[in-house]
């Protein structure tokens, strides 16, 4: 069930956004991976211990987000690929191109998230 008031224009735009989106997000964490391989090989001293901490958490936190929106970009190629792209998965209804555009994974419509936050 393709979204009515998405065209196939419309659809194969997303979709194109949504590859290079996929894309710069594996190339970033592929970034991040070598980034953090040469920062392991370094030796630090004892004072620099407690700094180093606090980024190997923060690096985990941004590592999971990266993953998170990757794993997104994925399940809004799925659902081009099911014919459920730009349908909420909440209620059903058409979720406005517009949201589309500003968000290419969005997966229910703006009231639906706010209802439940």
């Amino acid at each position: 069930m393709q979204a009515e008031h998405l065209t196939k224009e419309d659809i194969a735009l997303f979709k194109r956004r949504l590859l290079e989106m996929k894309e710069e997000a594996e190339d970033y964490t592929e970034q991040g991976n070598k980034q953090e391989d040469e920062l392991a090989s370094v030796n630090n001293h004892p004072a620099d211990l407690g700094t180093e901490q606090f980024e190997q958490q923060r690096d985990a936190g941004i590592d999971q987000m990266r993953k998170e929106e990757l794993k997104n970009i994925e399940d809004a190629l799925q659902r081009i690929e099911d014919g459920t792209y730009g349908i909420s998965e909440q209620s059903g209804k058409p979720i406005p191109k517009e949201r589309l555009e500003v968000m290419p994974t969005a997966r229910i419509l703006v009231d639906e998230a706010s209802e439940t936050n």
